[in-house]
């Protein structure tokens, strides 16, 4: 009896630090806004060694954002797509990390092309149990996680349902390496596909119902660890087509790609003959 009642004791703990990071988390990203906003398609950028596009933008938001964090969590671990881990990863010792992309859609971003968002997860013991995304096309907040639901301006989100959908539309990330394309194939012939250069909002919009589902092969654990936690807010599974991120145990800037596909039941098992 004990036992049991300290183990009750240390999961109501835990419970109390999950919500007050999700507290913390949600109005730092909140406060990036503004900034997002205003750096909006008027920032200049420079091109890293992988031939991805960085901002101003992009470091300043990350450094906000942890700097900010750290004082209230100063023993968990802070990972973002911008940070100089030179040489050598970054164990995640504790039990809390955070995973940011402080601007997903960066070529949209500098270009002015409103599809873009800050993107921030918080893992417990390497996995991801809750996301905030800041939306910049429609200047919302998306937040949730497995047993918190979706939620958007704090208000619970409808999710679009399938009967309500008129077509299935599937959301890709291009260009695709050739044995990909040879595989997806049979996809690109059944099925409409969206392609928005934003990771994060692409698995995004597919918690949210607008996507019936989403394969993207060039992302990496910053893009995608908010809204795996999404698609366990609402019920979607999320499938690595090789070798899985989670539990994430080590972080490094030039860390693999983590292919992944999303959706409900159904596309699960459209793409399982197909990707899997």
């Amino acid at each position: 009896m004990k036992k049991k009642a300290i183990s009750r004791q240390a999961k109501h703990m835990v419970d109390l630090e999950i919500r007050h990071r999700i507290n913390a988390g949600r109005e730092v990203v909140k406060e990036q806004g503004a900034f997002f906003a205003r750096h909006f398609g008027q920032v200049s950028s420079e091109w890293k060694k992988d031939l991805s596009r960085v901002t101003f933008a992009d470091i300043a938001i990350s450094e906000n954002i942890f700097s900010a964090l750290i004082k209230s969590f100063p023993k968990d671990n802070f990972c973002s797509e911008e940070m100089s881990t030179k040489e050598s990863p970054i164990h995640l010792n504790g039990d809390f990390s955070w995973i940011l992309d402080p601007v997903d859609g960066t070529n949209n971003y500098a270009l002015g092309f409103p599809l873009c968002a800050i993107s921030l997860a918080l893992l417990y013991e390497g996995m991801p149990i809750y996301g905030i995304l800041y939306d910049y096309s429609i200047d919302s907040v998306i937040e949730g996680g497995a047993g918190h639901g979706l939620h958007q301006n704090n208000q619970a989100l409808n999710l679009i349902s399938k009967e309500l959908r008129s077509q299935e539309i599937v959301g890709m990330q291009f260009p695709l390496e050739p044995k990909i394309l040879e595989l997806c194939a049979p996809i690109l012939e059944k099925f409409k596909i969206r392609a928005f250069g934003s990771s994060a909002l692409l698995s995004t919009w597919v918690a949210k119902g607008y996507l019936w589902g989403a394969i993207d092969t060039r992302s990496k654990v910053w893009d995608i660890a908010a809204s795996y936690a999404f698609a366990e807010a609402v019920g979607n599974s999320f499938n690595f087509i090789e070798k899985s991120p989670f539990p994430l145990h080590t972080f490094h800037t030039s860390i693999p790609k983590c292919p992944y596909f999303t959706g409900d039941k159904d596309f699960f098992e459209e793409m399982e003959g197909i990707l899997i």
